[in-house]
């Protein structure tokens, strides 16, 4: 099993230094991420039920959603195309998701 790991690690790591992306700073992007998109998206609910402006609760929530891909693209070199297709449909899911969650909880 342990070979199976080197190579599965090799290979993951091996990933980062061909596109110019540390595989360890996404993720820790990726994942510290989650706290604040729910912050924001917390934050955008209350100011949805108060009557309040929701724009920069959006913002902080868009920006959290895409940081990890906003790394990618200003760090990443020689990114396939298909990978900038997939994260286009994960984004465009993403934020119908959410538009939906959020309308859930502002009638609730």
């Amino acid at each position: 099993m342990s070979g199976l790991f080197a190579r599965v690690h090799d290979w993951f790591f091996g990933l980062g230094a061909n596109y110019g992306v540390d595989p360890v700073v996404f993720g820790a992007i990726y994942v510290g991420a989650v706290p604040f998109f729910l912050l924001s998206i917390g934050w955008l609910v209350a100011r949805l039920r108060a009557g309040k402006s929701i724009v920069v609760p959006i913002l902080c929530a868009g920006f959290c959603f895409v940081s990890a891909y906003l790394y990618l693209a200003i760090v990443g070199h020689d990114i396939p195309v298909w990978v900038w297709a997939a994260l286009g449909l994960l984004i465009v899911y993403g934020a119908f998701s959410t538009v939906r969650d959020v309308r859930k909880k502002s009638r609730k």
